[in-house]
């Protein structure tokens, strides 16, 4: 259909954007990543920060480790946006930018009030919203069968014609 072969390359130029801008500039978005990592350990309850969960979450890596994982995750980011770009394993692709696009929600997390200026506030709260816009967007691209029949209708229409030829 048309409006899938335009709707998805525009979709995607978003993810492919945003990962090469990340591939490119990653220590600022690095810098993002360890305030939301001390966030959300900060967040955690005392018996889970102090079991393994908190160990792993606490687990302090070095600026340049930080930056190469952030790096990684930019050039996945946009690796399948140019696959859903290029219709190419368009539901595999969408799949992994809504997984993808995850931990950009956690890293945009609302922080407790007065750690942050009010311009700074409303670009954090405009960052959440957009992730959760387009893990949104994608988890539908996701599941869009492009009108044939997914995989566990096709299980159960077998099912049904193998149960009425015995």
């Amino acid at each position: 259909m048309l409006l899938r072969r335009v709707a998805r390359p525009l979709f995607a130029s978003w993810f492919v954007a945003e990962g090469l801008d990340v591939v490119r500039h990653p220590s600022s978005h690095a810098a993002q990543a360890q305030g939301a990592l001390t966030t959300l350990l900060g967040r955690l309850p005392a018996q889970v920060r102090q079991g393994p969960a908190g160990e792993v979450i606490g687990y302090e890596l070095s600026d340049r480790q930080l930056a190469t994982v952030v790096q990684v995750h930019g050039a996945a980011l946009a690796g399948a946006g140019i696959l859903l770009s290029l219709n190419k394993l368009p539901r595999t692709a969408a799949f992994a930018l809504a997984v993808l696009t995850a931990p950009l929600v956690l890293v945009n997390l609302p922080r407790r009030k007065g750690t942050e200026s009010k311009l700074e506030r409303q670009a954090r709260r405009e960052r959440f919203v957009r992730a959760l816009a387009f893990t949104a967007g994608a988890v539908l691209a996701a599941a869009d069968h492009e009108g044939r029949p997914g995989l566990a209708w096709r299980v159960q229409k077998a099912r049904l014609e193998r149960s009425e030829a015995h």
